[in-house]
């Protein structure tokens, strides 16, 4: 028998320091940090609820949207896809999903688990789609709604939006696009672009920690969920009235935008506790971002990304994707033959304490994808990625011009000699 309990064979969490440079989580702010170790409050404290309402204020600056219904959902990105997802498609509704990456296909998948008629159509990944290309689809398939991202990490693509929203206007379709990886990395104006429903996460380049999805809803979106709106029988008065509209159920209880709502705006209709150290979280991103300014913030991010393409290529790799429609804030390089790309992640990793990612699906063990976003998204991070790559891959035997890459990304920042 031994005495030994958990709290002695599991030492206190004490992870060494790592530089995050994949797709995704990244290291979040120092002063992100600060904020979640802020007292903790109850959920409807006076203190509490202004700061919630802070947070709603600060995320349509950070959305560029009037949406009043513009707040969080606790948990990660993929808690806010399906949020929109479920709360606006009931089964049977037609869903078009353009997809070029993985993440064309999540939606296709919760969609589908909702019981919607989901129609796809595809681009090769590493490419995007024209806008003929989705009003043809929007023609043939007469769906209710597009579900489509901005940007998909799995192959680094970005896909433009300026003509989407207004075009599926005329068409009479609802537009929810996933901003996960994009948000606060690259232009995304809500209203202008005449956008349904955005979501986002905090740990790309919005800088923060996994665990919290901010929102927006437009008045189109709004108005298809509050037609589902249903109060849980235990909030409502002892006579049973009140129940809410005489739509269909939401089948998600804890994704009901309809009660999220509800439990955002002046009613404070309870319906969960709120994550209070990961809504400080939210609300420092945005500050963090709004003060450093949204195109400023948009500039760094397409600097950090060019200058980490200029450096690659001075190593003598290739990029992999078309390159115009690349995203800013993640660039995917071609494995070159003969080199071992998981042995090369993970001497990065042992060696430097750098992390780089690989990729999914059709991808895997073809491409390493390599993040520069939110607090990453500096000089000396890009710089020393550069450095550390450059020697693993020495190291494994590919012929680098020594010092070529950082000098490279260092003329494109306007800093070096080269």
């Amino acid at each position: 028998m031994t005495s030994e309990t958990a709290a002695d064979m599991f030492g206190e969490i004490d992870p060494r320091p790592c530089l995050l440079m994949g797709p995704g989580p990244i290291n979040a702010y120092p002063r992100v940090l600060r904020a979640m170790a802020a007292p903790l409050l109850g959920q409807f404290d006076p203190q509490f609820t202004a700061y919630m309402n802070q947070t709603m204020a600060l995320y349509r600056q950070v959305f560029e949207t009037e949406n009043h219904w513009t707040f969080l959902i606790d948990g990660t990105a993929r808690a806010a896809i399906e949020a929109v997802l479920v709360s606006a498609i009931e089964p049977g509704d037609r869903v078009l999903v353009p997809v070029f990456g993985r993440f064309g296909h999540l939606k296709v998948e919760i969609a589908t688990r909702i019981g919607a008629d989901v129609r796809v159509i595809e681009a090769e990944w590493g490419t995007v789609f024209r806008p003929e290309q989705i009003e043809a689809a929007l023609l043939e398939h007469r769906p209710k709604l597009v579900a489509i991202c901005q940007g998909d990490t799995s192959t680094t693509m970005a896909q433009p939006l300026d003509e989407i929203g207004a075009l599926c206007r005329r068409h009479g379709v609802l537009t929810y696009v996933d901003a996960t990886a994009s948000l606060g990395g690259m232009p995304l104006p809500v209203d202008r672009w005449q956008l349904d429903a955005v979501t986002a996460g905090l740990q790309k380049c919005l800088g923060g920690p996994s665990g919290s999805a901010p929102i927006t809803l437009g008045p189109r979106m709004v108005e298809v969920i509050e037609r589902r709106r249903h109060i849980e029988r235990g909030l409502r008065p002892a006579d049973g009235s009140g129940g809410g509209s005489n739509g269909r159920i939401i089948g998600s209880n804890y994704f009901d935008l309809a009660m999220l709502m509800d439990y955002w705006g002046e009613r404070r209709l309870n319906h969960h506790t709120e994550a209070s150290s990961m809504l400080y979280a939210a609300r420092e991103c945005a500050r963090i971002i709004l003060g450093e300014g949204l195109v400023a913030c948009h500039e760094r991010h397409a600097a950090a990304g060019g200058a980490m393409v200029a450096g690659l290529v001075a190593m003598g790799l290739e990029l992999f994707g078309d390159q115009r429609h690349k995203m800013p804030n993640v660039t995917g390089i071609l494995i070159p033959p003969g080199i071992d790309g998981e042995r090369v992640r993970g001497r990065m990793l042992a060696d430097f304490s750098i992390e780089i990612g690989s990729s999914f699906g059709p991808l895997h063990g073809r491409i390493w994808r390599i993040g520069t976003m939110g607090y990453n998204c500096r000089k000396d991070a890009v710089l020393t990625t550069l450095a550390a790559l450059e020697t693993v891959l020495a190291a494994e035997g590919f012929k680098v011009p020594r010092g070529a890459a950082a000098d490279a990304a260092l003329a494109h920042y306007g800093t070096g000699t080269a």
